[in-house]
């Protein structure tokens, strides 16, 4: 292909530098995570190849400590190739493949470490990326994401118990509808991340399946047969995280069927955290003229207009990134439809879509709880008066009085503006006594008690 000019400095070669002069689109590279993990395919790799022959023991340790360095995350500027390059992720393989050499040659204080005989050994960029894109995300998952979920579930529960016994109104199509207690509200909104959470972790044994050991169409060519069992378990013991090879290579190089189940669970997170942050948003919405029923923490300033006016500034951010989240997922669905014969050719695309998404619901998810779900307070007095003049509550009189006469004793209290109970004694036979029992919102929260 002719002569490529390779800046002095640099610890890549030809490869990396075709790369970067080709696919300057974006200017964004892979994350730290994400070249990390293919480090540690190219440390175990090289571990399991000495153990099984392939290389020479002294080679392999240079090979491995040069990794090392990169798992430190040194030497991060050597990693050039943009996001959006050859679909089987190559460019970043080569990347990788070159740096280490480099290194390996410069511990070893000889040239004898090539990029493709011995840093790559074993393997091709057409197992080596799919790999990396399930140590990365199952780490960043176990490591980031699922702790970020389970704090936040914590603090839900903490607020549902603080708010014990207070009844608010209910609604359904955004109207007003039966009581429900803002402990029952607040464990709802746990239940529906811990759900999010078992989904994730049962996910986690799929995405931990490897097709490493394929090479290049999964048949595993110029790779010794043990090879691809041993760097799952080394790259396991490595990790901490339980890596097993998978059980079909073919499948698992061809298509991108987990990467987009772990997608579509991230989706699934982003939208418990948005209806989270909307309700969040309806609740607090006023202070004078909407329903203000909670006080969200005020953060700063919400109007460059308009003084005194404060916005729930933390549920909108986190809104956004679950709105990204969703953008994601649609971008992996097509990425996913990218699988011809034995490669899916969108492999860089999904690793930074997901990894970005793993982040950004991480790092949105603690700030929401730590900024605003933790300083979240009940405006007790206004929820009591607004839950007073509900005349859905009329809906407990049904089996006393009937549905027709129950419907006409909430539509007068609504147009007169009065207590539901006092139309009531008007209107029924009731006693002042039945009715206090019958309209209780607490006890319409607990049927059967």
């Amino acid at each position: 292909m002719g002569e490529v000019e390779v800046p002095a400095n640099a610890l890549y070669g030809a490869q990396t530098q075709r790369a970067v002069n080709n696919f300057q689109i974006s200017g964004q590279g892979f994350t730290n995570e994400f070249l990390e993990a293919v480090a540690l395919v190219k440390y175990a790799a090289a571990d399991v190849n000495a153990e099984l022959g392939a290389l020479e023991r002294e080679d392999a340790e240079a090979i491995k400590q040069a990794c090392e360095l990169i798992l430190r995350r040194e030497y991060l500027d050597q990693f050039p190739v943009d996001v959006y390059q050859t679909g089987s992720g190559t460019s970043t393989n080569m990347n990788v493949n070159e740096v280490i050499a480099k290194l390996a040659n410069d511990i070893l204080g000889e040239k004898r470490i090539h990029p493709n005989n011995h840093v790559n050994f074993g393997q091709s960029s057409n197992d080596v990326i799919p790999t990396a894109i399930r140590i990365s995300t199952a780490l960043q998952t176990e490591r980031r994401l699922l702790p970020a979920l389970e704090a936040m579930q914590a603090s839900l529960l903490e607020k549902a118990q603080e708010f014990s016994g207070i009844v608010k109104t209910g609604r359904t199509h955004l109207m007003d509808a039966m009581p429900v207690t803002f402990e029952q509200v607040f464990q709802a909104y746990a239940s529906q991340l811990e759900q999010c959470t078992e989904r994730l972790v049962q996910t986690l044994p799929r995405l931990c399946a490897l097709p490493q050991g394929g090479t290049a169409v999964g048949s595993g060519v110029n790779r010794h047969p043990a090879f691809a069992s041993k760097v799952a378990h080394a790259i396991g013991k490595k990790t901490g995280m339980h890596f097993t090879e998978t059980k079909n290579h073919i499948a698992a190089q061809g298509t991108a069927d987990v990467p987009l189940e772990l997608s579509g669970q991230l989706k699934s997170v982003a939208m418990a955290l948005y209806k989270l942050c909307n309700d969040l948003r309806w609740m607090n919405s006023g202070p004078n003229n909407g329903l203000g029923e909670i006080q969200l923490k005020a953060l700063q300033p919400g109007s460059s207009i308009m003084p005194a006016k404060v916005n729930p500034v933390m549920e909108e951010a986190m809104a956004m990134v679950c709105s990204q989240v969703v953008g994601f997922d649609s971008a992996n669905t097509m990425a996913a439809a990218s699988s011809q014969f034995e490669l899916n050719v969108m492999q860089p695309l999904l690793a930074h879509n997901l990894l970005e998404a793993i982040r950004l619901l991480s790092n949105g998810c603690d700030h929401l709880r730590e900024f605003s779900v933790q300083h979240i307070q009940v405006n007790k007095q206004h929820v009591e008066e607004s839950l007073d003049k509900n005349p859905i509550l009329v809906t407990a009189l049904n089996p006393l009085i009937g549905y027709d006469l129950a419907a006409k004793v909430a539509k007068k209290a609504l147009s007169e503006k009065r207590a539901l109970i006092d139309v009531a004694l008007e209107m029924t036979d009731l006693s002042k006594h039945e009715l206090e029992q019958a309209l209780d919102p607490l006890k319409m929260t607990q049927p059967g008690i």
